[in-house]
């Protein structure tokens, strides 16, 4: 079970590139959380830290597949510095128009916000694309499965340093934090890139056929977008699942808790996946991360009620085993699809996906936790990620065939 992590540990640099790759992304899922802080604290307004927080996140949208497109055209290293100092200087500018502009002024924020999201460093692109150049086989799938791992644990440390750091000296201190990793995060992750000889672009030397044309031509590539899409939306509609329950029963602190139950589940099942050396079975992990989310309808409110914690915690741990797994095996599959001149570009309209899941979902939640509860919401968290099985079944077998040889398999 071992052999695929052995593999991978004797890839050359494959330690020092995972682990800079994923330290870059530290302050990431911080973002968000702590710019709600700076702009309540500013205004008082919710609402307008919201708005600030959804064009920033519109930026980074918009950045992805440019980004990418850009790394898999130029030098990756010199790109991550850039970008990650324009975003870092654009955390502390919104710091500055927060202490010397007057709240009535909060739209002076947006044009800031945007350039901020814009600048946006691809250090997830570059760093999922990397893999497929450095090795193949079970090493390879046993880079994403550690990959998709980690970064959930980054979604469960980082929020509670976040908050650390709020809490202790305030919003602006932990903005201005934010802003300092962002720079230095890029600029680690740009030296491993050195040191490991990745410095050219990949597709120097490749043939001109993979650079020209739209990336939405190449069979499979739209549904599994919109699939990744769909699923996202579904994570994240549960963790606003989480959220209304776990206020309804005058219990907030509840919600952290079986997030962090979630992710550990997470961390487990991409863990163990990892070790197989057998090619994923994409079908069968989107199947068993759908039906992990919908058994969460019956245990909670209005079909029981109020609800038992350590049943949904139960749910949670074992459902959330085929979470980081099928986004590793997600994330293969998206380098089986795509050549390797544009593999950057490719993972950059993932990110793009992700975000439009995110929007599309949390409206949808929040409109069926008002009207009927979080069963509801659940169920819709639940459909959106049966809807993604859905295409990833009905596209397949076209997807399969337009693949020579071994890859046939990844997606089914």
């Amino acid at each position: 079970m071992l052999r695929p992590y052995r593999l991978l540990a004797v890839v050359p640099h494959a330690s020092s590139l995972m682990a800079f790759s994923l330290l870059g992304r530290l302050h990431m899922p911080a973002l968000a959380m702590v710019l709600a802080f700076l702009v309540v604290d500013w205004t008082g307004s919710y609402a307008i830290g919201g708005v600030i927080g959804a064009t920033v996140t519109t930026g980074q949208a918009i950045a992805g597949p440019l980004r990418g497109r850009a790394a898999d055209r130029s030098s990756a290293p010199r790109l991550l510095v850039v970008t990650g100092l324009g975003s870092g200087l654009g955390m502390a500018a919104m710091v500055v128009v927060s202490r010397w502009v007057e709240p009535a002024q909060w739209w002076l924020m947006l044009p800031v916000a945007l350039l901020t999201g814009l600048s946006h460093p691809p250090i997830t692109q570059v760093g999922r694309a990397i893999w497929p150049r450095l090795t193949d086989g079970p090493a390879r799938e046993a880079a994403f499965a550690v990959e998709a791992t980690l970064q959930e644990l980054l979604f469960v440390i980082t929020p509670m340093l976040a908050t650390f750091v709020v809490a202790a000296w305030g919003p602006v201190a932990a903005m201005l934090s934010c802003a300092a990793w962002a720079a230095l995060g890029a600029a680690m992750f740009a030296a491993s890139l050195l040191r490991a000889g990745l410095r050219e672009a990949p597709g120097e030397g490749a043939s001109g056929a993979g650079k020209t044309g739209s990336l939405f031509r190449v069979p499979g590539f739209t549904s599994l977008l919109l699939f990744f899409a769909l699923l996202v939306g579904g994570l994240i509609a549960v963790d606003l699942v989480l959220v209304g329950w776990a206020r309804e029963r005058g219990a907030p602190e509840l919600a952290g808790l079986l997030a962090m139950i979630w992710a550990v589940g997470s961390l487990a099942g991409g863990l163990v996946s990892g070790g197989f050396a057998a090619r994923p079975r994409l079908w069968l992990r989107v199947l068993l991360a759908a039906l992990g989310l919908a058994a969460l309808v019956p245990a909670l409110p209005p079909i029981t009620d109020p609800g038992s914690p350590w049943l949904v915690g139960a749910i949670l741990l074992v459902g959330g085993t085929a979470i980081a797994p099928t986004l590793a095996a997600c994330n293969g599959r998206l380098a089986d699809l795509t050549p390797v001149e544009r593999r950057s570009e490719a993972f950059g309209w993932m990110a793009s996906a992700t975000t439009l899941g995110g929007a599309l979902a949390a409206p949808l939640a929040g409109w069926m936790l008002d009207i009927s509860g979080p069963a509801a919401a659940a169920a819709a968290a639940a459909g959106l990620a049966l809807l993604g099985f859905g295409f990833v079944i009905s596209h397949s077998a076209r997807a399969s065939r337009a693949l020579p040889g071994p890859e046939q398999t990844s997606l089914t």
